[in-house]
């Protein structure tokens, strides 16, 4: 039986990237039951890292090795966005005071992460938020992460200004999402374009098209907007804010608009 085990933790090793979470879930389609897997943990190969979640012996894990867990192990809709997708991707020259260790994780619907992803100590302070801003999202508004032996799902540039700009609560994040949008002259407008037109979220689309106007990307001129849905009325996002008159939202006064 010691020897039987011992094959089998070996093949288990060898398809887990170092640096990652495996979760029970997982375990067992390679074989390894709960009482297999508390066996492994007494044998010393195996460390748990919380409720039915485990490290190899001697191994650590940041938040992309929970998040790589949740992804393909659990098929979770769950990934980078916002503006960590963009932080990342190198698309944000400066980060707000106070948020050089926020890392905001994004599901495309209403789903819950497992305990031991949410409670534990992450050296980075992780926040996720279940958006279901888009009725369909094309392949290409999703990108991979590099982590080193393995990958995690991101969101694209253009559907990771997107999700910023949908958790936009205060002037402070508005004016951030405009800073943001300065930065992204090179969107694909193929891409933007599905992306309006599939997004549920009007307050999100007037400032999308309203701050990469204000930019004056040259993309812009690519899109269709009477296939994107504006909704009607008038809608207040920045307070104290002056009215557009083409997308009918407030919006910094002229000389509030921050520079990059």
């Amino acid at each position: 039986m010691p020897t039987t085990k011992g094959t089998k933790i070996n093949r288990l090793l060898q398809t887990w990237p170092r640096g990652t979470v495996a979760t029970q879930a997982w375990l067992s389609t390679q074989g390894v039951s709960s009482n297999l897997a508390r066996w492994y943990v007494s044998a010393g190969w195996l460390v748990r890292f919380g409720a039915r979640a485990f490290l190899q012996a001697g191994d650590k894990a940041d938040w992309r090795g929970g998040l790589y867990a949740l992804q393909s192990q659990l098929a979770m809709t769950v990934h980078v966005g916002a503006r960590t997708a963009l932080e990342l991707q190198g698309l944000a020259h400066f980060v707000p005071v106070g948020s050089s260790n926020l890392t905001i994780i994004v599901s495309d619907k209403s789903e819950h992460l497992p305990n031991w992803f949410k409670r534990h100590s992450w050296e980075a302070t992780v926040r996720h938020h279940a958006l279901t801003l888009f009725s369909e999202l094309p392949p290409d508004a999703t990108t991979q992460l590099d982590c080193g032996g393995f990958r995690i799902a991101m969101a694209s540039p253009e559907r990771a200004i997107m999700e910023e700009m949908s958790l936009t609560r205060t002037n402070a994040d508005i004016d951030y999402s405009i800073q943001l949008m300065e930065n992204l002259s090179t969107l694909r407008p193929r891409l933007v374009q599905q992306l309006l037109e599939h997004c549920h979220a009007i307050k999100v689309k007037r400032l999308f098209l309203w701050s990469a106007k204000n930019a004056d990307h040259a993309w812009v001129s690519q899109l269709d907007p009477t296939r994107i849905e504006l909704g009607s009325g008038k809608r207040q996002m920045y307070k104290g804010g002056r009215l557009d008159p083409k997308y009918l939202i407030t919006v910094p006064q002229q000389e509030d608009v921050p520079d990059v």
